[in-house]
């Protein structure tokens, strides 16, 4: 008998595994392919490593205004795949490393859930006190005539293509679709992105998503369209109510994930529109069964994964905790960097909030000008609640945008006020400047 057992160790898995040994209790885990589970294995970890090669490609190739000429430059596609394993098989070491060091007893295999908090894996069966459900989430193909052709992939199998292709059609201009568009682009590859929506990045700010395709200047963006079919080379799609085509020689398939709730379905859990409905404990509707992560479908990001994991840990070793979704930052790694927390400017409007708002463009910043130039795109914008002075939301492109959204999370979960944000000291020269100084720019 096991205080907690955890199905699926990915970054919400892992991390309430790591708590909860540090606490004292039992622990299994129980994961079916490798320790990290999607994001370290085929999401954030190795597309992050391979875009980091091809920014650095970019800028070696454009270096000569900050006086390094750096020659006759050239990208090696098979050894960036080297190193991106390389990065990944000592990440996964180190999750081995943590589960060890808190004695978290890890299983290879595929758990079912059963009735009576056990769980069965490989025909044995093991008992906890209490059960977290921790499954992910998989890339969802619309089924669209031709979406199974030998030229169409995922996000899953793009991560490991044998040669480069010569151009690239993203389907989807959501996070991840941007990203790989970013990363094929940086080489010099023909990319077109295909979205429904009339705008990429939802959750970004709409002045920031117009910035950003402007400065993706090797990307031919299809916005308010619709693919109808694929055949061989030739996308067709819908635009305006016409058809339109387009040819490419790789299609990559990124419209979104869908949660892992495969099996679960008669346990009795409620799932509702296909994910696992929790409350603000991350408790489900069956006693002592919790799920975290994607599987929940309320946050599928890694980061929100790791804090539902703490959450339900806490929730149960008798600490009183809850998820807040309110200031969940997130980033996209792209040429351009963005990244945002908190509410944007339509969504605070929506609310019913009078809002003031205030942008800075990163160009001011001096290490800005000094490391990107004078036509590097860059703006950091800050929503503020007018009638109290309360911070709402910051948003950020350009730069290390990543790097900066933490201390703007902290600062939106703490509720920070206009006053008392002019008041914290950031050091010079950096790039976080850029926020203080969009704040004492508001009127």
């Amino acid at each position: 008998m096991y205080d907690i057992i955890i199905i699926g160790a990915g970054p919400g898995g892992y991390v309430a595994a790591e708590r909860a040994g540090k606490m004292g209790k039992s622990v299994l885990i129980v994961e079916k392919e490798h320790l990290g589970g999607v994001c370290l294995n085929r999401g954030c970890i190795p597309t992050k490593t391979l875009l980091n090669s091809t920014k650095l490609y970019k800028q070696a190739k454009s270096s000569a205004p900050y006086g390094v000429h750096a020659g006759d430059v050239s990208f090696n596609w098979n050894e960036a795949l080297v190193w991106k394993n390389e990065v990944v098989q000592l990440q996964r070491n180190g999750v081995s490393f943590l589960m060890k060091e808190n004695n978290v007893e890890v299983v290879k295999g595929s758990a079912e859930l059963l009735e009576g908090k056990k769980i069965s894996v490989d025909g044995k069966i093991y008992e906890g006190e209490n059960i977290i459900i921790s499954t992910g989430s998989s890339n969802f193909v619309p089924p669209v005539p031709g979406a199974e052709g030998n030229n169409v992939v995922t996000s899953d199998e793009i991560l490991d293509l044998k040669e480069l292709p010569e151009s690239l059609a993203v389907i989807g201009g959501g996070v991840i679709g941007m990203e790989f568009a970013s990363l094929f682009s940086n080489l010099g590859i023909k990319v077109d992105v295909i979205e429904m929506m009339d705008e990429i990045i939802p959750m970004m700010d709409k002045d920031h998503t117009r910035v950003m395709r402007r400065d993706m200047k090797g990307i031919n963006f299809h916005l308010s369209s619709q693919l109808l079919k694929i055949e061989g080379r030739k996308l067709t799609y819908k635009f305006e109510g016409k058809e339109e085509s387009l040819e490419a020689d790789l299609v990559l398939m990124a419209v979104g994930r869908r949660p892992n709730t495969g099996g679960l379905e008669k346990t009795g859990l409620d799932i509702n529109k296909g994910r696992i409905v929790v409350n603000e404990k991350m408790q489900t509707n069956l006693p002592c069964i919790y799920a975290v992560g994607d599987v929940t479908g309320l946050s599928m990001l890694a980061h929100s994964a790791s804090r539902m994991g703490e959450v339900a840990v806490n929730n149960i070793c008798g600490i009183q905790d809850r998820m807040r979704y309110n200031a969940i930052p997130w980033a996209v790694y792209t040429s351009p960097e963005a990244a945002g927390c908190g509410m944007t400017e339509a969504e605070a409007k929506a609310s019913g909030r009078v809002v003031k708002t205030a942008s800075m463009l990163m160009k001011h910043n001096g290490r800005f000008m000094a490391e990107h130039g004078k036509t590097a795109a860059g703006t950091c914008k800050v929503v503020v609640d007018a009638e109290t002075g309360v911070l709402l939301g910051v948003h950020l492109i350009g730069g290390i945008s990543s790097e900066l959204v933490a201390g703007a999370a902290a600062m939106i979960e703490s509720e920070l006020r206009v006053n008392e944000i002019k008041q914290i000291i950031f050091p010079h020269p950096s790039l976080s400047e850029v926020i203080r100084d969009a704040v004492w720019a508001l009127n």
